[in-house]
């Protein structure tokens, strides 16, 4: 890892696409695009509201105004797209962000998995939206998740706990109680891996980064920094094109 920024070897290794998480130090968006090639205009990066939402980025979509683009983009957490050299990307200080790939399709994805959007299941709806919308595999698909906040640091509510209850999460795999504090931790990516294996994805075809936010200096978190502190970018991008068309921008 760099200081400016790592990747997901998992996903990487796929030439077909590049993908990135910044560090604090690098989420200049215009050194990004630089290196990858693109004008800023072609970096996207949703109006994130917790929620559940995901966007096709298609021709439409880029052939809309900014101001229209932006309009587009409010109330979204997730992006896909199958055009080439069009970088999609979450911005995020101690959430999951999720990068998907699905080789058979050519199509990718980039999440942004809270805690709130993980009881929503984002990260599920985001598969069976690349499933219907493009016929993605999900047996076929990767993914990878960036840094984010760690079991050990997500200290929550019973409120957390019952709304993860609710939805259905395994609590025995996603829930400790912290012995000396007797408080609940909940762990983010558990609770999203398994939703991704519920859609179909193969568990050895997601790999997560290990990278605690809270824990390390390199990244911004806001539970250890404050709300108004800075955000990575987690991002990917198709530099060539691969033979597969969107049908169109709406929502899930």
């Amino acid at each position: 890892m760099s200081m400016e920024s790592m990747t997901i070897p998992l996903l990487a290794g796929h030439g077909n696409i590049i993908c990135f998480t910044t560090t604090r130090y690098g989420s200049n968006r215009e050194i990004l695009c630089r290196e990858m090639n693109i004008p800023e205009e072609r970096l996207f990066v949703p109006c994130q509201t917790h929620g559940s939402e995901a966007l096709i980025v298609d021709e439409p979509f880029l052939a809309l105004s900014p101001a229209g683009q932006a309009d587009t983009l409010q109330g979204i957490d997730a992006l896909i797209t199958a055009l080439p050299k069009v970088c999609i990307a979450v911005a995020t200080a101690d959430c999951v962000p999720i990068l998907l790939y699905a080789p058979d399709k050519g199509v990718i994805a980039a999440v942004h998995a809270g805690w709130r959007g993980t009881v929503l299941q984002i990260a599920w709806k985001t598969v069976r939206r690349m499933v219907s919308q493009f016929g993605c595999a999900p047996s076929l698909m990767f993914a990878g998740m960036g840094p984010c906040i760690g079991r050990e640091a997500f200290e929550t509510g019973e409120e957390v706990v019952e709304a993860f209850r609710l939805a259905g999460a395994d609590m025995q795999q996603i829930l400790d109680y912290c012995p000396k504090t007797n408080k609940p931790h909940i762990d983010l990516r558990e609770a999203n891996r398994l939703q991704l294996i519920e859609t179909g994805l193969l568990p050895e075809h997601i790999e997560t980064s290990g990278v605690c936010t809270y824990s390390s200096g390199d990244f911004f978190s806001a539970r250890r920094q404050g709300i108004q502190c800075g955000r990575m970018l987690s991002g990917i991008i198709i530099p060539n094109r691969v033979s597969n068309p969107v049908r169109d921008s709406r929502r899930y």
